[in-house]
């Protein structure tokens, strides 16, 4: 029996395509699993014949990270795509990691509930999964008010590397048994284990929300961000916007009852000037990555860079500087930069070590999501990890054949 024949009694396989390869590197073969079960015995054939696999949801942040050493089987997530379980009395929901984002959104809010985790991939190939958002620890402005996806995570059902399932954490928000793993596996990367279903605790959806903004001289970007920020009018995101020779773009979203969210976005915008305003609506650019404003190809250099809140307005300058469009949560210290994808390698280099260099004097870090190949070969992705050394005896213990991505992510993991 052929390799591909194994796993064809498995789980749904496919021929794969141009579209199916992993930052270059083509799949042998795609699978795509139904179920749990289905996803544990395809991998205890993987890790018996010592094939490689890459999981994927909907591929929009598929080129994060580094190219994996080797790939023999890219692990289709889609078919996972059932709303399992809506408690409305406990505010929880699980759900199969292939569940898009954008309906697990529809689903929970005929409920008037939400998973507060804003796609900043919205629109780029159908959006994130709720797998991918997990295993990339994506989050947008609203982390400020509930914090990023590892901490919205309550439970996890999981396939480790030779098969074995297992489940971490609980579906009620004061069950914390298991929340360590749980929060393992988020921003993992997909090469510890194989989600197949995720719990999350749920917000309720506000009566109404404002956006207050101001565009303000680079100058005084940190006093409106520190005053923002600070503000007893408890905004729940506060997000800066930049592109290459504009002033920079500060706006806060207040929510709540109509009248309430009124009053206190009214009385933001006073406190802001004259110049600010209030709108129904987010701006454009509102939880999405930055552009160049060019064509996808060649993909444009895609940052991610921390910084403690008071750095923030530092870092900005320091992306300015480069030439970079940028777009983060000020609030939360978290920035997402853009280069365009015809800097030159050289120059792509030069600029994260600049910034890398400011981000960890102010306290964070900068990671380089994505590059066009040619840049990211020349570039450092991740930078100085303190803990590399227990992440690798994570990954021997998780994964001791490293077949789940191999090389993707921090130290060569």
């Amino acid at each position: 029996m052929t390799t591909t024949d194994l796993l064809a009694d498995v789980c749904e396989l496919a021929e794969p395509a141009a579209s199916d390869s992993v930052d270059g590197i083509a799949p042998r073969v795609v699978a795509r699993p139904a179920s749990t079960q289905e996803t544990s015995a395809l991998l205890r054939a993987c890790h018996e014949q010592d094939l490689a696999v890459v999981v994927r949801g909907h591929g929009s942040k598929l080129a994060w990270g580094r190219p994996p050493e080797r790939l023999d089987v890219l692990l289709d997530t889609t078919r996972m795509d059932e709303l399992v379980e809506h408690s409305r009395g406990d505010l929880v929901a699980t759900a199969g990691a292939g569940m898009p984002l954008a309906r697990l959104q529809e689903r929970l809010g005929q409920g008037r509930h939400q998973l507060v985790v804003d796609d900043l991939v919205g629109g780029t190939l159908g959006g994130s999964t709720l797998g991918g958002a997990v295993a990339t620890n994506l989050a947008g402005p609203r982390r400020m008010w509930v914090g990023s996806t590892s901490d919205v995570v309550i439970g996890v059902r999981f396939v480790r590397a030779d098969g074995t399932v297992a489940k971490a954490g609980g579906k009620v928000v004061k069950n914390v048994a298991g929340y360590d793993l749980s929060k393992l596996l988020t921003g993992s990367f997909g090469t510890l284990a194989v989600l197949t279903e995720v719990t999350v605790r749920l917000h309720p959806v506000p009566q109404a929300s404002l956006w207050v903004g101001l565009t303000t001289p680079a100058d005084h970007l940190a006093d409106v961000v520190a005053g923002l920020v600070s503000s007893q009018l408890v905004p729940h995101a506060v997000e800066v916007h930049v592109v290459p020779d504009q002033d920079p773009v500060v706006v806060a979203l207040v929510t709540g009852t109509p009248d309430g969210a009124a009053a206190r976005a009214e009385a933001l915008a006073a406190g802001l000037g004259e110049q600010a305003w209030v709108a129904d609506e987010a701006p454009s650019w509102w939880g999405r990555l930055p552009t160049t404003g060019e064509a996808e190809e060649p993909r444009p250099l895609l940052l991610r860079a921390t910084a403690r809140l008071s750095g923030i307005p530092q870092l900005v300058g320091e992306l300015s500087r480069h030439g970079a469009s940028l777009t983060g949560s000020a609030g939360a210290g978290v920035l997402h930069a853009s280069l365009p994808g015809t800097t030159a390698p050289e120059a792509a280099a030069a600029a994260v070590e600049a910034v890398r260099r400011t981000s960890t004097a102010l306290g964070g870090s900068t990671v380089v999501l994505d590059a066009a190949p040619g840049t990211k070969r020349t570039l450092d992705s991740w930078g100085p990890v303190p803990a590399l050394d227990l992440m690798r005896r994570v990954k021997a213990e998780f994964d001791p054949g490293r077949i789940l991505a191999p090389g993707r992510f921090v130290g060569g993991l």
